[in-house]
């Protein structure tokens, strides 16, 4: 199971870490993917990470401003948000997938594996 952590309230122009930490399985050979849905909205992919780390791939909303990274000896992998936006309020999931479609899984398509989300609101 994945689960997602380090979501709060943060002013506009903050930073936050989120961390997507894996059990039960091996993360290290999967992609891991950041989504958000922000209150009625849809669903919308923010990263995507390769297994070995060297493939990364942001939402145009999220480049210049996330960064997505694994440490696979903890078996966990990071969203950083920083310049954080009122647009960018939203719950924040993670989730993997052990092969795919890269053009399909930035989209959430085909993951195999979802973590609960965690809020992340931007207000002053």
């Amino acid at each position: 199971q994945l689960q997602a952590s380090g979501g709060g309230l943060v002013q506009p122009g903050g930073s936050l870490r989120l961390s997507c930490a894996a059990s039960g399985f091996t993360s290290e050979y999967y992609m891991i993917g950041w989504f958000r849905q922000a209150p009625g909205k849809e669903r919308e992919g923010v990263a995507l990470i390769g297994n070995s780390g060297g493939r990364t791939d942001y939402a145009d909303s999220a480049k210049g401003r996330f960064t997505i990274s694994r440490d696979n000896a903890k078996n966990t992998v990071y969203l950083q948000l920083n310049s954080l936006k009122p647009e960018d309020t939203a719950v924040y999931y993670c989730a993997a997938a052990r092969s795919g479609v890269w053009s399909r899984l930035k989209s959430g398509v085909d993951m195999d594996y979802w973590g609960k989300g965690t809020l992340v609101t931007v207000s002053s």
